[in-house]
C-alpha cells in the first residue's frame, strides 16, 4: 500500500460512523458533512437552482463545453449528504470532463422514505429534457447510494417512456439493500467506513416497510435493458465491493455495455481523495474520459 493510500485510509478510520450508540440521523448528518465535506475547486464556480422541485447546486468549471450537462445524485446511505458535501468531488468531474453539472437534494430518510429519493431523481431528469437538453448531451454520475439512485432514475425514466442519457458513471453503487452481497460479510474487516450494521441501519431508515428487493431500491435485482453504457468504479477493500461486481454481470447479461474497475486497497468513493490519492486522481481522470468519449466530445477537448 502506498503512503497516500496508508494516510487516506487512516483519515476514512478518524471520521468512521462505527458507534456503540448510533447517533440520530442529524448528528450523522453534521459528522458526515465534517468527515467528507470539501468545496468546489478553485475554477469551478457554484450557483444555488432548483431542480425537479428540489434545491440543486450548479457547478460549471471554466471552459466547460457549450453542450453536455452532468447529473449528479450524491451518496449517504440515503439518509446523509448533500450537494455541498459533494461539491468538491462533482467539481472535480465536471472540471476533469470539461462539463456543466447539477447536483440535486433529493429528500432523503427517514424523514422521506422509499421513494422519495427516486421521485426526486426523475423529477430532475424529466425537467432537463423539458428544458431542451437532448438525451445525447445529458450523463449521469452517483456515488455510494446516489449510484444505486442513479440507475433506479434511469429505470423509472425508461419505464416512463423517456429517453436514456448517453452515460453513466457510478462510484461504489450501493444496489442491493437486502445486504446479500459476500463482501459486505468478507470484507468488513478490511473497510475502515462500514460494517453490516451500519448498513442495515441506512436501508431500514430509507425503507420503512418497503420489500428491500423491490428494483427500484435495489436496482441489482431489476431488468436493465436499455440502459446507456456504464462505468463502475469500486475499491477492493470495502464492503459493497460485491454490488458493483454483481451490477456489472447484471448489467451484461442484459446487454448493457458496460466497464468495471476495481482498484486494489482502496475503501469506499476512493475518488472522494482527489489531490491526495493517485489512485482517485486516476479514476477521476478515466470517469472524464469515458462521459466525454460518449458524448461525442473527446476529439474536441
Amino acid at each position: 500500500m502506498s503512503r497516500q493510500q496508508r494516510d487516506a485510509l487512516d483519515a476514512l478510520l478518524r471520521s468512521a460512523p462505527r458507534s456503540e450508540t448510533r447517533p440520530t440521523p442529524e448528528e450523522q448528518r453534521s459528522g458526515f458533512a465534517a468527515a467528507v465535506g470539501r468545496p468546489a475547486t478553485d475554477g469551478v464556480v457554484t450557483r444555488r437552482t432548483v431542480l425537479g422541485g428540489r434545491p440543486a447546486l450548479e457547478l460549471e468549471p471554466a471552459g466547460a463545453s457549450g453542450r453536455g450537462r452532468l447529473l449528479y445524485l450524491h451518496g449517504g446511505g440515503y439518509v446523509v449528504g448533500s450537494p455541498d458535501t459533494h461539491a468538491g468531488l462533482v467539481g472535480e468531474l465536471a472540471r476533469r470532463a470539461g462539463l456543466r453539472a447539477v447536483s440535486v437534494d433529493y429528500r432523503t430518510a427517514p424523514e422521506h422514505p422509499f421513494p422519495a429519493a427516486v421521485d426526486d431523481g426523475l423529477a430532475a431528469y424529466r425537467e432537463l429534457l423539458a428544458t431542451d437538453t437532448d438525451p445525447r448531451d445529458l450523463v449521469l454520475a452517483g456515488d455510494s447510494a446516489g449510484g444505486g439512485l442513479s440507475i433506479a432514475t434511469l429505470l423509472a425514466a425508461r419505464d416512463a417512456g423517456l429517453p436514456q442519457p448517453a452515460a453513466v458513471v457510478l462510484f461504489s453503487p450501493w444496489v442491493d439493500l437486502t445486504l446479500a452481497g459476500g463482501s459486505i460479510r468478507a470484507k468488513e474487516d478490511a473497510d475502515p467506513l462500514f460494517v453490516e450494521a451500519d448498513l442495515r441501519d441506512y436501508a431500514d431508515l430509507y425503507l420503512g416497510t418497503t420489500d428491500p428487493a423491490h428494483p427500484l431500491a435495489s436496482p441489482l435485482f431489476a431488468d436493465l435493458t436499455g440502459l446507456p453504457p456504464l462505468l463502475v468504479q469500486v475499491g477492493a477493500n470495502e464492503v459493497l465491493l460485491d454490488d458493483a461486481v454483481r451490477l456489472a454481470g447484471r448489467a451484461g447479461a442484459d446487454d448493457v455495455e458496460v466497464t468495471l474497475e476495481v482498484g486494489p486497497g482502496l475503501p469506499h468513493v476512493f475518488q472522494h481523495h482527489y489531490g491526495r490519492l493517485d489512485e482517485a486522481d486516476a479514476a477521476l481522470d478515466r470517469a472524464a474520459r469515458f462521459l466525454t468519449t460518449h458524448l461525442g466530445l473527446t476529439g474536441r477537448r
